[in-house]
């Protein structure tokens, strides 16, 4: 057999193909079970000695000349597509690119940044701790007995199973375990906030079972409501970027504060709308108080040396006020309608200096 022309053919037909379905036919064609080639290979069987020592090298080279060929002519047209490929998906960057949709911040994360710039201002940093709370930081440290009603079941989502010291487990109801948690870790003095998600079964236009609030801690010696005065009409006023804000403290009572306050926040009516400013009314904002001497102790402090005062507000609550927000639960519809109204652009950061609250 003329193995010169076999393989001279083959080689021809191998570099004129044109596509790799062309090509991978020709390999079924030479190499595959039933080839051409591979036939050739099976006939090594029945020679005897002399003659597969003959034709043998002949045939095998062969196979190794198609089998090179083959290699080539694929890497070849698959270096032509590639190359096709990229010149059709080439872009020109002279061009303006073009309109793509674009990520806005959302109130609440802007606000609770908002919030955060202005107390570290004034020496605050930030605490953080678990949503998943057991019922001693949650309650008992803060001075609330088993009786509470904010320890309800209708009022509060508890676990099924309790943790190892045997405490239930719940989500938190407000952000006030921090300060167990960060009194007993770093001790006194302290000056915090506690921003963060908390939960509670409620629901309408101003409640949702989470929602968002950020607490404020200050543990020190000497500390009394005038402090508490001044920190709360220091940030308001940052806040609001006002300086006509008025604030009126009105006793009350929480378990983990005495004396309690409620603070009042004087409004103007602005085309019948309530604005924060001035004294034509009066609007029930948060609630504070000087720290409880049974939640200072639970805390691992010493209250006859040190004394502190907390506060307590809602994020969503602040941000409805703010940007004339009406529903709360607009918050967490997730339409993006109402996000491009009200959300902020990603690199609008608040500062001091260059304003806390600039809507996009």
């Amino acid at each position: 057999m003329d193995y010169a022309a076999t393989g001279q053919e083959a080689l021809s037909r191998i570099a004129a193909a044109q596509d790799l379905d062309t090509l991978e036919g020709l390999r079924v064609e030479f190499l595959g079970k039933q080839g051409s080639i591979s036939g050739l290979l099976k006939t090594l069987g029945g020679m005897n000695p002399d003659e597969r020592q003959s034709e043998g090298p002949k045939i095998h080279a062969l196979r190794e000349s198609v089998t090179e060929a083959l290699s080539g002519r694929k890497a070849g047209l698959e270096g032509a597509a590639l190359e096709a490929r990229l010149a059709a998906e080439r872009i020109d960057l002279s061009l303006p690119a073009p309109d793509m949709p674009r990520g806005s911040v959302h109130p609440v994360s802007q606000v609770m940044d908002e919030m955060a710039e202005i107390f570290a201002d004034m020496g605050f940093a930030v605490a953080t701790g678990p949503e998943i709370e057991d019922d001693w930081h949650n309650f008992t440290a803060l001075n609330m007995p088993e009786s509470h009603p904010a320890r309800a079941m209708h009022d509060t989502f508890y676990f099924p199973d309790k943790n190892a010291d045997g405490r239930e487990m719940l989500l938190r109801t407000h952000t006030s375990p921090v300060q167990i948690r960060t009194m007993l870790e770093r001790g006194a003095p302290l000056r915090v906030i506690a921003p963060g998600r908390v939960y509670r079964s409620d629901s309408d236009a101003t409640h949702t079972p989470m929602f968002h609030q950020i607490e404020g801690l200050v543990i020190d010696k000497g500390i009394h409501l005038g402090h508490l005065k001044w920190t709360l009409e220091t940030f308001l006023k940052a806040y609001f970027e006002r300086e006509d804000i008025v604030l009126r403290l009105r006793p009350s009572y929480f378990p983990f504060t005495e004396p309690s306050v409620e603070v009042d926040v004087g409004f103007t009516l602005v085309n019948g709308k309530r604005v924060l400013g001035g004294q034509e009314g009066w609007m029930e904002l948060l609630g504070s108080g000087m720290v409880n001497r049974k939640v200072i102790a639970a805390g691992g402090l010493d209250p006859d040396v040190w004394q502190g005062f907390a506060f307590g507000v809602g994020v969503d609550r602040l941000a409805m006020l703010k940007y004339g927000m009406d529903d709360l639960r607009a918050f967490f519809d997730g339409d993006v309608r109402w996000l491009a109204h009200y959300g902020f652009a990603p690199l609008d950061v608040p500062t001091l200096s260059g304003g806390v609250g600039t809507a996009a």
